[in-house]
């Protein structure tokens, strides 16, 4: 628009040189002075609306930056670290052995290693039912794990959804960024829940294998404390208060 106001101008102003002046006097009139003087103003005009344009190209750069530095409204950070901390603290509760080297190396040492043939009969039952409840145990945190993971899964499904649409919804660089990094976080997550699983499947199993192990060393200490006592004498048995 402002282009094309440019030569309705010019021609308005040059129209002015041919119309012979009214005055009673002769008046002296510079024609080439008058015609400088109006491509003089014609390029000054050209020069602001170049200036214009030049403006709004640097306007609209700006609010390309804007986007690209908008912040992502959506944070599913909260949700996840509640998750985990739910994962966390169920670990935590673990029965019997826990998820500690200290533990572990205590109470293994307690009930699977220190099998003798000098403990008494109710020492050797003792052990074995607390490394059956340690199995047992084992066991049911294993299912309790699962049931957490699976329970997590509608979750994370929505998650997903929530931030698959706003890295495709997003007006820019900073918002795709945001939710690209949240759907790592994410995954992240899950694995640590695929390792929480893990782990307490592998404690199940290696806890009842060490049951398993410890029942052998169990039978052969039992086997030898009845080896040591004295073999049976047979004896004369008086029935009835009668004699032979």
């Amino acid at each position: 628009m402002r282009q094309q106001l440019i030569p309705i101008v010019l021609a308005g102003i040059l129209s002015t040189v041919a119309v012979p002046t009214a005055h009673a006097q002769w008046a002296v009139y510079d024609g080439a002075n008058h015609v400088q003087s109006v491509l003089i103003a014609a390029r000054e005009l050209q020069q602001i609306d170049n200036e214009i344009s030049s403006l709004a190209d640097q306007a609209q750069m700006l609010v390309n930056q804007a986007r690209n530095l908008a912040s992502l409204p959506l944070s599913t950070l909260s949700t996840l670290q509640s998750t985990i901390a739910q994962t966390t603290a169920l670990l935590n509760q673990a029965q019997n052995i826990a998820y500690s080297v200290t533990s572990v190396e205590q109470q293994y040492q307690q009930a699977y290693t220190s099998i003798s043939s000098s403990l008494s009969d109710s020492a050797l039952f003792s052990q074995a039912r607390t490394r059956w409840q340690n199995a047992v145990g084992g066991f049911e945190d294993a299912l309790k794990t699962q049931a957490t993971v699976v329970g997590n899964i509608p979750s994370d499904n929505s998650a997903m959804t929530q931030l698959v649409s706003a890295s495709q919804s997003s007006s820019g660089a900073l918002q795709a960024a945001q939710a690209g990094n949240q759907l790592l976080a994410l995954q992240s997550r899950q694995l640590s829940d695929v390792i929480a699983v893990l782990s307490a499947n592998g404690r199940a199993q290696d806890l009842d294998r060490a049951r398993e192990a410890a029942t052998e060393a169990e039978g052969q200490a039992q086997y030898q404390h009845f080896s040591q006592h004295d073999a049976y004498v047979p004896g004369t048995v008086s029935m009835f208060g009668g004699g032979n």
